[in-house]
Parts: C-alpha cells; structure tokens; sequence
C-alpha cells in the first residue's frame, strides 16, 4: 500500500470516496503476494493491483457496494489456468482479497485518525503495522507501534503480541485471536544495512546495497579508511567511531543487516559483541575459515556459545559463487543479504 501514498493523498484532497482492496491469503500460483493492495472510486477508477489483471474488474464491481455502504468483506476468487498465464504464471491459483471502504472515508474519527498516523509514519520512514479485523460488515482498523503503543480500535495485548511476531517475520498474514480473524499488515522502516569496516570490498557492497534500496551506514574508527575509500554511491552516513561507540543508536531489529569487512579482530569483535545478541536477519563476517576460527574462541572467551555463533554468523561471509575480485564478493554477500531477507515470503 505504500506505493498507492500519492493515489491516496489526492483521492482524500478531491474528497473522492473510495474503497480499498487488500490481498490477505493466496494460494498456488498467486499472481500477487499477500499485501498487495489496489484502490477503487466510486467512478469505478483505479490504482494498484491485486491480481495484476485477473480479477481487478470482480473486485472494482465488489467495491461499489463498500464504497457507498460502509463496512468491509473477504472475498475469494479463483485464478484459471488460462488468466495465469496472461500474468506470467505456469498455472492458476486462489486468491483472498479483504474490501473496506477505505477508513478515511468512513467518517468515524477513530479511523481517520488511523490513517492520519499511517500517513505519517509513511512519511518519516516509521515502521508500524495496520490491523484490521476481518468481519463483514466492519470497518475496525488499528495501527500499532513496535513499541506495542497503538491507534484506533482497541486490541487485547496478546493480539498485539501476535501482530509484533508477524513483523518480526517480515512478512504480512492473517492471525486468529479469540475466534475473530485479523489481518496483519506490515509497512518497515527501509531495510537498513550496516557496514562495518571501510574495506576493499566496502564501495562495492554500498553500491549493490543502495541498488537494493538499503539504507547504509559505514562504521569505521580508521579515519584513513574511512575517508580515503573511493565510493562510487555515496552510503547514506560514514561514522568514525568504534562500533559499541554508536551501534545503540540504531534499531537493530529483523529490519537490520550487517557485513563485518575491516578484518581488524579489535574493530569487528567491539561490533559483534553488540550485534550478536540482537534481533538482526542476517550478520555476515569477512574472513577465511582459519580466520573465523579464532574469532569463535575469541568470541567464545566474551560469554557467547558456539551454537549460538554458528546460528547467527555467516562466515566465511556470503554466497559460495566461488569469488575472486572485491566485485564479486560484495555480489556474493548482497545475495546472502536479500536471501535472508526473503525467507519469509
């Protein structure tokens, strides 16, 4: 939904009523991912999808009653075998589709002001899920924080606790609480990936990065590395301090990646020790498996298990795509990266 923003924003200035349409199950060959999300007017416009052409006219008809009724509905539909392949697929598949009128519209200043908080959280790059209860006939929308703060519509702490599990998973999903159903849908901060080292390999793994559209952060104490590193894209900040100088700064949750490239035991053992025991998907360490043996003895030393090392570190550090040049293992590790970050889906 977050690319609709501009779509949205316009509609509610032209006071233009409308419904919205949200993927919350699929299954087989989908031709959208759970999430995917399409707006509809009353003049029978739209923007966004939710079946890249299959059943945007079923849903654009469905959402005429919404739009002028209020409340909301599931609706499933079957993709033939024949329309899949006019998307791209090798065979059908079935698809569920939540339609609401959109709670901006509703007039209940509960919902307004859901959006209101969505829209900025959109805004400043927030992370916060949007919980909707799934009964026909409704329109119950909640926003909530990671801080488990919320907006709207009142929800029992454990559902809370269920909709914070499914962010945590990066993905979005339907959750049961207490016989009612809710759908989960997550919008992330950006996904953020910290470099920690200006190393050989460092301008290479920024540039693949920002491609990815990560925010990236360079953390090198060594002002000669991190000054004299020729980047080609520029990373979105370069700190010159020790790693446990500055990674508290930063929210290191499942929305979080790190590369530890300076080869330097003083500077990549000072960021391990932070970052081991958090919630990060995915750490990676540079290093021959010589090198990373005694980095688990040192790490060891520090009070961390080698299970728990073994679990979390990714070393030698990314994919096996047999690598030479600094090029291709900074591919090798923006692969290993976006593998992680695709897990749950």
């Amino acid at each position: 939904m977050k690319e609709l923003l501009p779509s949205i924003q316009a509609w509610l200035r032209e006071d233009k009523p409308f419904a919205l349409a949200r993927v919350i199950a699929t299954w087989g060959s989908s031709p959208r991912p759970v999430g995917s999300s399409m707006i509809v007017s009353d003049k029978m416009e739209m923007a966004g999808s939710v079946s890249g052409g299959c059943v945007e006219g079923a849903v654009i008809k469905a959402a005429q009653h919404f739009i002028s009724e209020g409340g909301g509905e599931k609706l499933s539909y079957g993709v033939s075998d024949e329309d899949a392949w006019t998307v791209g697929l090798s065979c059908g598949g079935k698809i569920m589709v939540f339609v609401e009128k959109f709670m901006a519209c509703t007039g209940h200043p509960e919902q307004l002001e859901v959006w209101d908080q969505l829209e900025k959280n959109l805004d400043s790059n927030t992370s916060c899920l949007l919980v909707t209860k799934l009964a026909t006939g409704e329109n119950l929308n909640t926003l909530v924080s990671t801080d488990k703060s919320f907006t709207g519509a009142h929800l029992p702490e454990a559902l809370i606790d269920q909709a914070i599990e499914i962010f945590n998973q990066r993905k979005n999903g339907v959750v049961e609480f207490e016989d009612d159903q809710y759908f989960v849908h997550v919008f992330p901060r950006r996904n953020q990936l910290l470099i920690i080292g200006a190393a050989h390999i460092t301008a290479d793994l920024v540039q693949l990065a920002k491609l990815f559209d990560f925010e990236v952060i360079v953390i090198d104490p060594r002002g000669a590395f991190a000054q004299k590193t020729a980047f080609r894209v520029a990373p979105d900040r370069i700190i010159e301090k020790y790693p446990s100088e500055v990674l508290q700064e930063f929210t290191l949750d499942a929305y979080t990646y790190a590369a530890v490239l300076s080869h330097d035991p003083k500077i990549d053992d000072n960021a391990l020790e932070i970052l081991l025991p958090a919630n990060l998907t995915y750490i990676g360490a540079l290093g021959s498996r010589k090198t990373h043996a005694k980095r688990i003895e040192r790490l060891k030393q520090l009070g961390f298990s080698e299970a728990l090392i073994a679990e979390r570190i990714d070393a030698p550090i990314g994919m096996d795509i047999k690598a030479k040049t600094p090029r291709e293992i900074a591919l090798s590790v923006i692969g290993a990266i976006v593998k992680a970050k695709n897990a749950f889906y």
